[in-house]
């Protein structure tokens, strides 16, 4: 079967998806189980040996062990994945969020299997991949970018130059960072020298690439950024914006869909943007661009794109009354959005945050906390709580281990 908009050019087949596999664990695996299971498609469920009993495995219709406890060992091993694939007749690999989510190895090694990938094709993966080359492509579809440089030319040298050009304070970023990782703020050009190679550093360590980037300072910055959906018949949508500036060491602590108290121009001229970057890359799929935008004057500026789905997409379902998984199946399979940018506007009302909840102890300055549950009551799993949605990927009796990141689960309402 094809689908075709009209436009004989734009002729795409479509692919009955009756099997996938989640190259995932947790929360996601299971959020992902359930829309499949509502879509009547079997699901595959891949576990580390820490994981043998754990609840995504016993959601799904099969499960395939891919190694030892360690992410490095199990799901950050591609080919393990792709051979589960192979071994089950799983057509496409979700790959949720993490992990291989935005991996360009790992989608090039699914197309060269012919398994697709459900989200976007490697060009977008590796041009948003980068910081510096994104906002090179943003610059060219004009989406407005934060003042700084982020060129070729690495040397000490040349970024303290570059640094006093820009003004302090301003923020060095690794190119490939994420995750509040490879980033230093300089508020003086004393500190500047030191800052960087303390960057580049970290950078190495955690991404095995110390290329970095400069960028001004935004003072009390919020962080608002913009779900974004494109298919493979080259259209892309926006479902309004989530506000994410509620953080604790550089990571999102509570969101809100939409944004509080952002005026009506900003808010269109915020999501025209991010259509405006999904075009850019020829996105398929769900993303995210993320925004910063100053306090005061609501100047907004580009800061990344996700290329993935995020962990906070549930207060965006919740206000748009869409299902983006559902909405990422029926893409990869090769049908056009289900909905119209006017549609989407229309039928959005209301407000919804989310809290993620985290296994920590409180008197050690709330890092991750390993064990058992011994007690785990979830509220809005009956209709006597209306409104209150509980994400979840472990239950009573289940284990926190050293492994993976210590999120029980994500309360939205």
């Amino acid at each position: 079967n094809y689908y075709n908009d009209g436009n004989k050019t734009n002729t795409i087949p479509i692919v009955k998806l009756t099997k996938i596999l989640i190259a995932n664990r947790g929360e996601i695996a299971c959020r992902v189980i359930s829309t499949a299971k509502k879509l009547g498609i079997k699901t595959v469920a891949v576990y580390s040996d820490v994981d043998r009993n754990s609840e995504h495995v016993k959601l799904a219709d099969e499960s395939v062990y891919i190694g030892q406890s360690p992410a490095s060992s199990s799901y950050l091993r591609g080919d393990k994945i792709i051979e589960a694939c192979l071994k089950t007749g799983a057509q496409a690999v979700h790959p949720g969020y993490g992990f291989l989510s935005e991996n360009l190895s790992f989608c090039e090694l699914c197309t060269k299997n012919n398994i697709i990938f459900i989200g976007p094709p490697p060009y977008a993966i590796k041009a948003m991949g980068s910081k510096s080359e994104s906002k090179e492509i943003m610059i060219k579809a004009g989406v407005p970018v934060t003042p700084g440089y982020h060129g070729d030319n690495q040397s000490n040298e040349f970024l303290h130059d570059k640094a006093i050009e820009i003004g302090y304070p301003l923020m060095i970023k690794a190119v490939s960072g994420g995750g509040g990782k490879g980033m230093r703020a300089v508020f003086e050009d004393s500190k500047f020298i030191e800052s960087l190679e303390s960057c580049r550093r970290e950078a190495l360590k955690s991404f095995n690439d110390d290329t970095v980037l400069l960028e001004k300072l935004i003072y009390a910055p919020r962080h608002v950024e913009v779900q974004i959906f494109g298919d493979k018949l080259g259209n892309a949508v926006h479902l309004l914006e989530r506000d994410c500036s509620v953080q604790r060491r550089h990571q999102k602590v509570l969101e809100e869909a939409p944004a509080p108290n952002l005026d009506a121009k900003s808010r269109e001229l915020m999501g025209k943007a991010a259509v405006a970057c999904a075009k850019a890359v020829g996105y398929v799929g769900a993303g995210t661009v993320e925004f910063l935008v100053d306090s005061i004057t609501s100047e907004f500026y580009f800061c990344e794109m996700n290329t993935r789905l995020q962990v906070e997409h549930p207060v965006t379902e919740m206000v748009t009354k869409t299902d983006l998984v559902e909405w990422q199946l029926l893409v990869a399979a090769g049908y056009p959005i289900p909905l119209s940018q006017e549609q989407i506007i229309a039928q959005s009302e209301g407000c919804a945050i989310e809290a993620r909840i985290y296994a920590e102890n409180p008197y050690k300055d709330f890092l991750p906390q390993t064990g058992l549950i011994t007690y785990l009551k979830h509220p809005g799993l009956s209709n006597d709580e209306p409104g209150v949605r509980v994400d979840g990927g472990v239950t009573q009796g289940n284990t926190i281990s050293t492994f993976y990141d210590p999120m029980i689960a994500k309360l939205i309402a």
